[in-house]
């Protein structure tokens, strides 16, 4: 089967390879450094649609299609700004304000001493507290008589041991 060649794509080819030096200062000027490839595939949307809706009447092409991709890229970038701000998890003082609607205990204080097997006695205590009894940091802390620092280390501590132990268990 013959191909044929579209010559609104050699145009269009010819335009990119005018405007690219374009497009690439656009992308600089806005700093954009993280999607790179997906920014110019979007500013090279931009040029497209700049070409097609361009009306020479109303000045020149070489300003709409510069304001045409700018916006373009601004509108993505703030798009991915919205969705980058939908994705953010809250602090861990969020947490600590949720209330649990499920009182059920789902863990079984047996099941769950078992797996702090190598850990030391605070961070059992850390993992029974969080878990077991619903205890927020600061909890622990005063029930303990410590810090609220040193809870979190018990917690970074335990949080460690456990990631390793896990990743010992899926090697196997």
């Amino acid at each position: 089967m013959l191909s044929r060649k579209d010559p609104a794509m050699d145009s269009f080819n010819q335009l990119v390879e005018q405007y690219n030096p374009m497009i690439h200062k656009i992308m600089h000027s806005l700093h954009l450094y993280r999607n790179l490839e997906e920014f110019y595939q979007t500013a090279l949307i931009g040029l497209w649609e700049a070409d097609k809706r361009f009306n020479p009447e109303k000045g020149s092409f070489t300003n709409y299609a510069y304001t045409y991709i700018k916006g373009k890229l601004l509108m993505e970038l703030n798009q991915k700004n919205k969705d980058e701000t939908m994705l953010t998890y809250p602090k861990e003082e969020y947490w600590e304000t949720v209330q649990d609607h499920n009182p059920d205990t789902p863990f079984d204080a047996e099941i769950l001493l078992s797996y702090c097997h190598g850990l030391t006695e605070k961070e059992t205590k850390w993992v029974m507290g969080v878990i077991l009894h619903d205890q927020t940091t600061k909890d622990l802390a005063v029930q303990e008589n410590v810090s609220v620092s040193a809870v979190k280390q018990w917690k970074i501590g335990a949080l460690q041991k456990l990631r390793k132990a896990s990743e010992l268990n899926h090697a196997f």
